[in-house]
């Protein structure tokens, strides 16, 4: 059964490929399992990614606290029509001999082409799905539910195409009346896997931290640390799957800024506040430094106590924390797992004996 899902792969799917965040996938799937029973499964989702998407420029991908929390590597849609399943099927024609093939070889001949070996699998594949969708399981491909109901298929998490889980979304093409959601199905698709989906998918600008003095610092001035409020501020996706009887299935992720935190990278230093966690208040982490305010101590920043010494400097991490949930528009909603993003900016510290700061 290994060699019968290979070619399955190889001939039925024309190599079928997860859709790119943010448009309808095409192509028309695999027809095998993992383990290489035949089954209908289609791996491109018609989940479309709405408001953002992870590719803009200078973002990144939210890393959720939880090391043990993970979107759905895949999940189960409506996706094909009895009609459209029937062609699908009627589609697995084996391939012509080449016309220097005088006669026919057995199958198991070690000499036996390629392709009659590709054609007698394809044959036996299509035979035993012809069987499942025409008698076995429905009668003919439930030609006569037209319109009134779809398929549902497995598809791959487009992020997660790879990943073994994805597996997980193998069975054969399962019969949904409409308005039904489908049983025994948890990786149905739903508003909270939409929501997980989204979390991977916002737009998380890179933890980039203002300082001032932004050059070398020195022992004992407190150095400001701000971000720029214009860019650290809430973000949301939607994703949404128009569904077949003209509704839309949809689920809106938002993550929002909640604190800073800074670790000086040494010992001989200290923070502001003391906990090194600077909190998202009034759409702003941190307050810019400004001329009048040397005599002021910054409500986020850090104190370095002691030089740098030769060509070293202290690695000051910045870890930004966002807090995630979800809504839909079916009034489902609630948190997802925390997410952060960290950078590192390498500081030198120099002694001074008299204090400037313009």
């Amino acid at each position: 059964m290994a060699g019968l899902a290979a070619v399955l792969l190889l001939t039925a799917s024309g190599g079928a490929h997860a859709a790119e965040p943010g448009g309808k996938g095409s192509g028309t799937g695999s027809l095998s399992d993992n383990a290489g029973n035949p089954k209908v499964t289609s791996e491109v989702s018609h989940v479309q990614i709405v408001g953002g998407g992870g590719k803009a420029k200078n973002t990144v991908k939210l890393n959720p606290k939880d090391p043990n929390w993970e979107a759905p590597a895949c999940w189960y849609e409506p996706k094909t029509t009895p009609k459209e399943l029937k062609e699908r099927m009627d589609e697995l024609k084996p391939e012509k001999p080449k016309k220097e093939d005088k006669e026919e070889k057995p199958i198991l001949d070690p000499g036996a082409d390629a392709t009659d070996l590709s054609n007698a699998l394809l044959g036996q594949a299509k035979n035993i799905l012809d069987n499942y969708y025409q008698t076995d399981k429905y009668d003919d491909y439930n030609l006569d539910q037209q319109g009134k109901g779809m398929f549902w298929e497995g598809v791959r998490n487009p992020n997660k195409a790879d990943d073994p889980a994805a597996d997980a979304c193998s069975e054969h093409a399962i019969w949904v009346p409409k308005g039904k959601p489908p049983k025994d199905m948890p990786l149905a698709v739903s508003p909270k896997i939409l929501a997980e989906y989204a979390y991977e998918e916002l737009p998380i600008p890179e933890t980039d931290i203002s300082l001032n003095p932004d050059g070398k610092q020195t022992v004992n001035l407190d150095t400001w640390v701000w971000m720029d409020e214009t860019r650290f501020k809430p973000v949301s996706v939607t994703a949404r799957l128009d569904l077949a009887d003209g509704t839309t299935l949809s689920a809106t992720t938002t993550a929002t800024p909640t604190s800073l935190t800074l670790e000086p990278g040494t010992d001989d230093a200290k923070t502001h506040p003391a906990s090194g966690k600077c909190v998202y208040k009034n759409g702003k982490i941190g307050e810019e430094y400004k001329a009048g305010k040397k005599d002021r101590t910054p409500p986020c920043g850090v104190r370095y106590l002691r030089a740098t010494s030769g060509n070293g400097s202290y690695p000051l991490k910045a870890t930004l924390t966002w807090k995630a949930e979800w809504t839909s528009t079916d009034g489902e909603g609630g948190p997802l797992p925390t997410g952060t993003f960290s950078t590192t900016r390498n500081l030198t510290v120099k002694e001074i004996q008299s204090i400037v700061r313009d």
